[in-house]
């Protein structure tokens, strides 16, 4: 029979670190640290499976499979934390906790749910065993709040703050209470009432009494969460697959919130921001662990050195400090040393940075998950690097390690010195997650979309951030939030996307239309900056400076080169952007766009010159203007790239694309020009394509008018000449776009051909050249072998070939992927991350074919998936010698090369 749960308590495990497919990363972790001695509370894991089961079978026909093994699953944790689910007698309740746990963390799952199995008799036992009415009442509220908003859907209202929320204020207000541990029983027990109510209204139904119906609505909110908004746009933008499915961890209840020899907290075995090999994290006395990452409390350092700095950071007295913001370290000396043992055990144990939550229960510490951490770019790449030098992993590991979109983090802009010197400084709250941003304030997270769409810069400004603002996150350039720690939500989310985050800043108000600072109002639209670094909220825009980059990120590049066959050029139109790419260790050009150098000043005048002429004399002498510029940039780009191959494609797009389209503008080119404006008019009508995409561009527009081709072949060849003479060793490609048969490359070849010896005679000196093609037809595919026979390399334009062999416009796809994605029609979008199976068929059958005619053949990638991690990993596969991408891209794809080839 399969086996559907796995249980863990006392010691023994059914489950281990290895099973994370099944068990899902919590799960499996849980019973990792079972058998290896650390004390963790029994429970029992739901495998992923079942999700999957669930999902196709439906909450009945789940239930009936899963109804023995958990029965006898909950009876193992009763023995184990000697208690009774229910209300079994005078025992000590057992209470549970209900978590998702994916293969992979996933902030946009289910909140937890914790103290289920409390009813109104349950309520009554907790504290007479616990000695604690007060605790008991406080950990039935939250139970309901908690299950009536993940299970029962009870939700504000549009504009509306949290029902549950409301009564909380207004009973603090009231009565002058400052914190929720104020709270007595006897408000508790009104509370208790006042929530069931709301759930009555709010859901339709009353509360559910019976311990068995809270948990089996639980586990089946957990199944239900994979599939909402939220964990659906985590996993497009994390490349999740759908059919993983998520676990569920069902564990006992330890109870952090029994008094002031009770707390909770979350820490990490190293910096998650900046990578540095200091046990750090955040604890609340008398608490539950939802009261840490939902911000709803400041919470307080555990080591000694974080509580000097955050009194550092706040301008706070080592005197004040002391007496209002103890460390654990010094609170509670002996569960810290124990609390750091186990940090340090686990990090030794799984070799890697370790995100841990731990409840103190009446002065006994218990462990509730690890996991390896999420962290920042700077972070990744500091965190391998020690661990590389400190001998705890091997160097093939440290790259496998790096995740290569995070380094991304690392190549973009920081505040200018000068800029921020100048700055009015309006808050200071917690380095969250670090870097810079400047944008303007969003106050709920569908704005942040939908301003973002609009080209805007944003910043999410919320009171605190919860899994429902996943997607204004990801819009947002960067969030700040009123309350909250370094491990709240907003926190450890804006760390994992890479987003820079100040947490609990200091003065502020936020509502759902603004955010107040002293007499400052702020509303939507108003620009502020953040530093994550530092904490510091500055008014209005910053100005930014690109950074530098540390020795630690050499390291990393350095095992890249150590570990990689395929090598990465870049795309680059500019001797500027090809230097750029060559220090971030770019070998050559993969795609010089030479069109792009005719929109530069006057330039595009000489142009206009050209596809005004009406015959054949006409062109060239416009195109003789045009020579001399076009030989000083490919004179600079080839400069640039000495030594590295540098791809040229010869003019791409159709002619109407230089010419404007509106009366005033055709007017101003006629008196430019010195012709008339009807002649203007009439040149424009004529270039005018109903299918432009598939229309007169490419080789068709060398084929007809040989005289562009010509000129560009010999601009191309006499500036590698004069370099050539200068000492260099330039090595121009000159590839044909957009051929379809053999013939119209052919054509184009002899064109090229004639020229280069021509010039080589003129200048008296030899230059190495290669003449190529850009396979983006799928014919072009289908038939490579024919073409190889002429073609000395291929470079696969994937933009194009996705767009032809899906027949999907990229310039209008916009408006119907997002609903394909949504609907499972696509999995992601394929002017994203390569097609493998489609468009990627027809690369491997081109570079197959092309091979089995011209051995040598060179074959490179151009598109934009030449930058795009799964897509690099495919090129590897298929044989590709390189992968090109923009410059700032190039360390992304030679991580991402170099990981290809050690798996």
């Amino acid at each position: 029979m399969t086996k559907h749960v796995y249980t863990f308590g006392a010691g023994q495990a059914e489950g281990k670190a290895d099973m994370k497919n099944l068990l899902g990363g919590k799960g499996a972790n849980l019973a990792e640290m079972n058998l290896i001695g650390v004390p963790v509370p029994a429970g029992f894991t739901i495998t992923t499976e079942v999700c999957t089961a669930y999902n196709k079978l439906g909450k009945d026909a789940v239930i009936d499979m899963l109804k023995a093994e958990v029965e006898k699953a909950i009876a193992d944790t009763e023995v184990a934390m000697n208690a009774k689910f229910g209300t079994k007698g005078e025992a000590f309740p057992l209470m549970l906790s209900v978590r998702s746990g994916a293969r992979v963390s996933m902030p946009g799952m289910m909140n937890t749910v914790l103290n289920l199995g409390m009813n109104d008799d349950a309520v009554k036992i907790l504290a007479e065993k616990s000695g604690n009415e007060q605790f008991a009442y406080d950990s039935y509220r939250r139970f309901i709040q908690m299950y009536g908003d993940v299970v029962m859907g009870v939700e504000a209202e549009e504009g509306e703050h949290d029902p549950f929320e409301e009564v909380l204020d207004r009973v603090k207000d009231e009565k002058g209470y400052k914190t929720d541990a104020e709270i007595p029983a006897e408000d508790y027990k009104a509370i208790v009432e006042e929530f069931k109510a709301i759930v009555k209204e709010k859901a339709g139904k009353d509360f559910p009494t019976n311990p068995w119906d809270q948990l089996w609505g639980a586990v089946c909110a957990v199944f239900d969460s994979w599939n909402t908004p939220r964990a659906i746009l985590y996993r497009q933008k994390e490349q999740i697959p759908e059919e993983w499915g998520t676990a569920v961890n069902v564990q006992a209840m330890v109870y952090g919130n029994m008094g002031e020899t009770s707390g909770t907290g979350v820490c990490f075995s190293r910096d998650a921001a900046t990578g540095e090999n200091l046990f750090n994290g955040e604890y609340l006395i008398n608490a539950q662990g939802e009261d840490v990452v939902a911000g709803v409390r400041t919470p307080q350092e555990i080591t000694l050195i974080g509580s000097r700095r955050w009194a550092e950071r706040n301008g706070t007295s080592e005197e004040v400090r002391k007496a209002t913001f103890p460390s654990l370290e010094e609170a509670m000396p002996e569960v810290y040393a124990e609390l750091n043992d186990i940090q340090q055990k686990l990090e030794n144990h799984y070799k890697d940075m370790q995100d841990m939550e731990f409840t103190i229960q009446d002065g006994k510490l218990w462990m509730l998950q690890t996991r390896n951490g999420k962290r920042t770019g700077a972070a990744m790449v500091k965190m391998a690097v020690d661990m590389l030098e400190e001998g705890m992993i091997d160097e093939k590991t440290a790259l496998l390690r790096q995740e290569p979109n995070k380094l991304d983090e690392l190549l973009h802009p920081v505040f200018d010195k000068e800029a921020i010197a100048s700055a009015t400084v309006l808050s200071k709250g917690l380095p969250a997650s670090p870097g810079a941003a400047t944008g303007i304030c969003a106050f709920s997270a569908d704005r942040a979309v939908e301003l973002a769409e609009k080209g805007n810069k944003v910043i999410l400004v919320r009171r605190e951030t919860s899994p429902e603002d996943l997607a204004g996150m990801y819009a947002a350039e960067g969030i700040l939030t009123e309350r909250g720690g370094m491990t709240s939500h907003a926190a450890v989310v804006a760390r994992g996307m890479g987003k820079c985050c100040v947490s609990s800043a200091a003065g502020i108000t936020v509502t759902m239309t603004s955010m107040k600072i002293g007499s400052k109002e702020y509303k939507e639209g108003d620009f502020i900056s953040l530093n994550g670094s530092t904490g510091e909220v500055y008014d209005g825009e910053v100005a930014t400076i690109t950074p530098s980059l540390d020795g630690d990120f050499g390291k990393v590049m350095q095992w890249a080169e150590n570990n990689t066959r395929m090598y990465v050029r870049t795309n680059a139109d500019s001797p500027a952007d090809a230097e750029t790419a060559r220090e971030f260790g770019a070998k050559g050009i993969g795609l010089c766009r030479t069109e792009h150098m005719f929109f530069e000043g006057d330039r595009i005048w000489k142009m206009r010159e050209m596809i005004l002429a009406n015959d054949v004399e006409g062109r060239k002498a416009a195109l003789a203007k045009l020579l001399p510029i076009q030989r000083e940039d490919f004179y600079g780009i080839l400069k640039a790239m000495d030594g590295f191959g540098v791809t040229i494609r010869l003019l791409d797009p159709p002619l109407h694309e230089f010419t404007p389209n509106d009366e005033a503008s055709q007017k101003e080119m006629a008196e430019k020009l010195g012709v008339s404006f009807e002649e203007v008019k009439e040149k424009v009508e004529g270039l005018h394509e109903f299918n432009p995409m598939l229309g007169h561009r490419g080789c068709r527009l060398g084929n007809t008018y040989p005289e562009i081709t010509e000129t560009q072949a010999r601009a191309i060849i006499e500036a590698a000449c004069d370099l050539k003479k200068e000492g260099l060793d330039p090595k121009p490609e000159i590839m044909v776009p957009l051929i379809g048969t053999v013939k119209e490359f052919k054509i184009q070849e002899e064109i090229i051909r004639s020229v280069a010896t021509e010039v080589m005679a003129e200048k008296g000196v030899e230059v190495d050249y290669m003449v190529g093609t850009m396979i983006e037809i799928p014919r072009a595919a289908l038939t490579a072998n024919e073409v190889a026979e002429a073609a000395e390399f291929f470079s696969f334009g994937t933009n194009d070939l996705t767009q032809m062999t899906f027949g999907y416009s990229r310039d209008d796809a916009a408006k119907f992927l997002p609903i394909y994605i949504e609907k499972g029609i696509l999995k992601q979008d394929p002017f994203e991350a390569l097609d493998q199976t489609g468009v990627g068929q027809l690369v491997e059958i081109a570079a197959e074919r092309g091979r089995s005619v011209r051995s040598d053949l060179k074959l490179g990638i151009c598109g934009e998936h030449g930058g795009e991690p799964s897509s690099v990993e495919f090129c590897h596969r298929t044989g590709l010698d390189y992968v090109s991408c923009s410059p700032f891209r190039v360390p992304i794809a030679r991580v991402a090369a170099a990981q290809a080839n050690l798996k």
